[in-house]
C-alpha cells in the first residue's frame, strides 16, 4: 500500500466515524443542555457550592461566574506546584519554580497546556492528576458552558438570562466529558498506554547506559487532554512517548477524540436554535477548512521541498518512524485546527510550507473545527461577521438567525476577532526587538522567526503547542506567554458573552425576501472566504518573513 493511499484511508475513516457520530452526540449534548432536571451528584455539588441551579444569569453575572471560577483554579494549581514536595506522590520531586508554575497554571486554566517543562521530570502523581487533568476537564467544560450561552443568546428572545454558569459547568464536566473520558482511558489501556503509581524505575540499555522509565496514571490524562482539546503532555516526548500513543491504531482514536465533541457541538446548535440545517451549514464550514488544511499539509510533508525530503520521498526528519509522514501531518493539522496543542513529530523539522499550515490553522482562530466550545463560538462571530459583510454588499440590514446585527453587536464581534492578533504581533515583535530573547532562537533568520511567531500564536490561541526550537523555560518568556494566553483565552470570552446578552434582548425579526439564507452553500463559502481573507489581512506580513520566506528560499 503507498503511503499516499494509506493517508487517505486514515483520514477517510476518520471522517465516516465522525460523520457516524455526529447526530447521536449532538442530540445527546442538547438534552444535556436544555433539561430541567438535576441528578443526585449535580445536586450535592450546587449544595456545596451554594448555587441556586434554577436561578438565570445575565451576561455579565455569567461572565463574572467563569473570571471567578477561573481565578480560584489558577491560584489552587499555582499553590499545588509550589507545595509539591511537601504532599504526598510526589516522587521527591522538587517544588516547580514560581515562573514555571505560574506558567502551567495559567496554561492549563486558560485550556491551553502550553509546557515550559519536562512532566516525568518536574510533577509528580498528585499534580498531574488533582491540579493538571482536573484542569483538563473543568476548562474544557468551561469552554463548553461559554459556547452553550452564547447559543442560547440566538435562540432566546427578549431574555436577560443567558442560563447558569455553575449548571453549564458541572454538566458538560459530569455528563459529557467524564463518562466518555472513562471509556476512551479503557480503551488506551487496552491499546499499551499505562495507567500506574509507579515511581521511576531504572534498566540499563542495549548499549549499557541507565534509563529511567517513569510509570505515572497516564492514560486517564491522556484521554481527557484530546478529548478536551487541552493538549501537553503527561511526558516531554507527548503523543509520540509509546506510553502515550502505544501504535498506529491509538493515534488515529486520538485523533478521533480530539474532533469528536467540536465536530458534534454543531448539533446541538442547530437543535438549540430550533433549526438543524443552520448546524449543517457551520459544520460544513469547519469540514471544509479542515479538508483543506489536511490535503495541503500532507501534500507539503510527502512531496517536500528540498533536496533530502525529495530524495526520500517524504519529509521523514522530526517524525516518529511507526506512524509514518502522513498520519503525523495529520495529527499535526488535528491539533493545530483545534486547540488541543498535542504533538506526535516535531512541527520545527516540518518544511516550511508544512510548518506553516500549522501556524496558519491556528491563526485562522481555531475554528475548524476548532477548541471543545470555543472553535463553535468562534465561528459563530465569523457567521456575524460575514452577515454583516454580506448586508454592506447587498444594502440590506445584516440579520442572523432572526438577530439584526447592529453596532454593538459588530463592535463585540471585531473586538473579538482582534484581540488574538494583536496578542501575537505584540509578543512576537517584543521578542524579535529584544537581543536578549532573539538568543533563546535555535536557529536564526527565517526559521528563528517562525518559532518565536508559532510560540505567541499557539500560547493567543490557546493551543499549547510548541514549534520547537526556541527555549522558552526563562521567566520573560514564561511571564510573556502566560499573558498572551490569559489575555488570548478570557478577552475573546467576555465579548463572546457580551454578544450573547445582546442578542438575547432582542426580539425576533421575521424572515424577508431580502433575507440572507444563512444554511446554503453560498454562505458557507461565504463564511470559508471572510475567514480566510481576515487571517490573510491580519498575519499575511509576518508569514512572509518567516514561513514563506524559508520556503522560497
Amino acid at each position: 500500500m503507498s503511503p499516499t493511499f494509506a493517508g487517505i484511508l486514515f483520514v477517510g475513516s476518520l471522517v465516516v466515524a465522525l460523520a457516524l457520530v455526529h447526530r447521536p452526540l449532538g442530540d445527546y449534548m442538547y438534552r444535556v443542555y436544555t433539561g430541567t432536571r438535576h441528578n443526585p451528584v449535580e445536586r450535592v455539588i450546587y449544595r456545596l457550592l451554594g448555587v441556586q441551579p434554577g436561578a438565570e444569569q445575565r451576561w455579565s453575572v455569567y461572565a463574572r461566574s467563569v473570571l471567578a471560577f477561573s481565578v480560584l483554579s489558577l491560584l489552587f494549581l499555582y499553590g499545588l506546584q509550589r507545595l509539591q514536595d511537601k504532599l504526598f506522590l510526589s516522587l521527591g520531586m522538587p517544588p516547580v519554580t514560581d515562573h514555571v508554575a505560574w506558567n502551567t497554571a495559567v496554561s492549563f486554566v486558560a485550556n491551553t497546556n502550553w509546557q515550559a517543562y519536562s512532566g516525568e521530570s518536574t510533577m509528580g502523581h498528585l499534580v498531574q492528576m488533582a491540579g493538571l487533568a482536573v484542569q483538563n476537564f473543568v476548562s474544557a467544560a468551561v469552554g463548553m458552558a461559554v459556547a452553550i450561552a452564547l447559543v442560547r443568546g440566538f435562540a432566546r428572545n427578549r431574555s436577560d438570562g443567558l442560563g447558569n454558569f455553575w449548571v453549564d459547568l458541572v454538566r458538560g464536566t459530569i455528563r459529557i466529558l467524564l463518562p466518555i473520558a472513562f471509556v476512551g482511558a479503557i480503551v488506551l489501556v487496552a491499546g499499551g498506554l499505562i495507567e500506574n503509581f509507579a515511581a521511576p524505575h531504572t534498566v540499563t540499555t542495549l548499549t549499557g547506559g541507565q534509563q529511567a522509565i517513569t510509570g505515572g496514571p497516564v492514560a486517564s490524562q491522556e484521554v481527557i487532554k484530546l478529548l478536551g482539546t487541552n493538549g501537553g503532555g503527561f511526558y516531554n516526548a507527548n503523543s509520540a512517548h509509546p506510553f502515550e500513543n502505544a501504535q498506529a491504531w491509538t493515534n488515529w482514536f486520538e485523533i478521533f477524540l480530539i474532533l469528536l465533541i467540536p465536530f458534534a457541538l454543531p448539533r446541538t446548535f442547530g437543535k438549540m436554535v430550533g433549526q438543524v440545517k443552520q448546524g449543517y451549514a457551520i459544520v460544513a464550514v469547519m469540514a471544509t477548512l479542515a479538508i483543506a488544511s489536511v490535503v495541503l499539509t500532507n501534500v507539503f510533508e510527502l512531496t517536500g521541498d528540498a533536496t533530502v525530503p525529495q530524495a526520500v520521498g517524504a519529509a521523514l526528519e522530526g517524525k516518529e518512524i511507526r506512524f509514518g509522514v502522513s498520519n503525523s501531518a495529520t495529527f499535526a493539522t488535528a491539533t493545530t485546527l483545534t486547540s488541543t496543542g498535542a504533538v506526535n513529530s516535531f512541527h520545527d523539522s516540518f518544511t516550511p510550507l508544512g510548518g506553516m499550515m500549522t501556524m496558519v490553522n491556528m491563526m485562522l482562530g481555531e475554528v475548524a473545527p476548532g477548541g471543545v466550545g470555543s472553535g463553535l463560538y468562534g465561528l459563530l462571530v465569523l457567521a456575524v461577521i460575514t452577515v454583516f459583510v454580506a448586508g454592506l454588499m447587498v444594502g440590506r440590514t445584516p440579520e442572523y438567525l432572526g438577530k439584526k446585527i447592529g453596532a454593538r453587536e459588530m463592535k463585540l464581534a471585531s473586538m473579538y476577532f482582534l484581540v488574538v492578533p494583536v496578542v501575537v504581533l505584540l509578543g512576537t515583535g517584543l521578542a524579535m526587538g529584544s537581543p536578549e530573547q532573539r538568543a533563546s532562537m535555535l536557529n536564526s533568520g527565517p526559521h528563528g522567526l517562525s518559532e518565536v511567531l508559532y510560540a505567541f500564536t499557539s500560547g493567543a490561541n490557546n493551543n499549547g503547542s510548541a514549534f520547537g526550537g526556541l527555549t522558552v523555560n526563562t521567566p520573560w518568556y514564561d511571564v510573556a506567554i502566560g499573558l498572551a494566553m490569559l489575555f488570548g483565552r478570557f478577552l475573546p470570552i467576555i465579548f463572546v458573552l457580551a454578544l450573547a446578552g445582546s442578542l438575547a434582548k432582542q426580539a425576533p425579526v421575521p424572515a424577508s425576501a431580502g433575507t440572507l439564507p444563512t444554511h446554503r452553500p453560498l454562505f458557507v463559502g461565504m463564511v470559508v472566504g471572510v475567514t480566510v481573507v481576515l487571517v490573510a489581512l491580519t498575519f499575511l506580513p509576518a508569514l512572509a518573513l518567516g514561513p514563506l520566506a524559508e520556503g522560497i528560499h
